[in-house]
């Protein structure tokens, strides 16, 4: 009988000293492609798509593009040239739904903070007004926010609810919009509404200025755009002259190919770095 107490005294000292001594593993990092793409995704509202997934349409697409062009020209470094092109395709049109997104999300935000500060000084506490906006708030926050009301209502937990609604928005101006609903709820205080109608002021004419001069800089991202396209397409459309395109199958067509390849990529992006705008950074993740 003793053992048996002194073998339970044992393990239950061994459990105790497990939980509280015993190192927990780091989980390993993700890859840098990997969290790239799953912040990309999450800025563009796709963040139920797995950086996985999208990482195998982009090499679907690729190796589609490639074949396609290799049926058509009968000329490998054309299609490799336009494999390429094909892989990146769907990386383009998901940085620009998440552009787009974020230039609605600038639109509204002012909007959405005048309704939260209207329903604050209703009566309405922080919680309520905030899902309050996933039915009467701007048409492109409210599934985020619809979704912050089941949060909060299932869990009852504020902080972790607005975590998640962070991760939802995946937008700069929303992280300066929570982070500053937090700290009103935690020091509390009768300055919210002042603090709500003072971001609301800020917000709209940051928004103003910034559609001022992407309405200006438009042409300059167009243009870089319209040049890097050009030679790509006349060539899309040479390779329907086969006793043409045959020419970029010997080793100084191909050097002809990569050599533009890398001139179009260089002017590209140094013309798009001359007429970026300053692009706001989530700094409160």
């Amino acid at each position: 009988m003793g053992a048996l107490v002194g073998l339970g005294v044992g393990v239950g000292l061994l459990l105790v000293w497990s939980a509280f001594f015993v190192p927990v593993r780091p989980r390993p990092a993700a890859s840098a492609e990997g969290g790239r793409a799953a912040r990309l995704l999450q800025r563009a509202g796709l963040g139920e798509v797995s950086p996985t997934g999208f990482l195998v349409l982009c090499v679907v697409c690729g190796v589609v593009a490639g074949f396609v062009v290799q049926v058509i020209s009968r000329t490998p470094p054309v299609a490799v040239a336009f494999g390429v092109i094909g892989g990146y395709l769907p990386v383009a049109v998901v940085a620009g739904r998440a552009r787009r997104r974020q230039r609605e999300f600038a639109e509204v935000w002012p909007e959405a903070v005048d309704n939260l500060a209207s329903a604050v000084r209703a009566g309405l506490s922080l919680p309520e007004a905030l899902a309050a906006l996933g039915v009467r708030g701007p048409e492109p926050l409210r599934p985020s926010f619809d979704a912050f009301g089941l949060d909060y209502q299932v869990t009852g937990r504020f902080g972790e609810s607005l975590d998640r609604l962070k991760e939802r928005l995946a937008d700069p101006v929303g992280d300066r919009v929570v982070e500053g609903l937090r700290v009103a709820r935690e020091v509390g205080g009768g300055d919210l509404g002042r603090l709500l109608r003072n971001l609301s002021g800020y917000l709209r004419e940051d928004a103003r200025t910034r559609g001022e001069l992407e309405s200006r800089q438009a042409w300059t991202v167009n243009g870089a755009r319209l040049a890097v396209a050009a030679p790509w397409l006349v060539l899309l459309f040479m390779s329907f002259q086969t006793e043409v395109i045959r020419r970029y199958a010997s080793p100084g067509g191909a050097l002809v190919l990569a050599v533009g390849a890398g001139l179009c990529l260089v002017a590209y992006r140094l013309m798009v770095h001359i007429g970026r705008l300053p692009v706001e950074r989530r700094i409160l993740r």
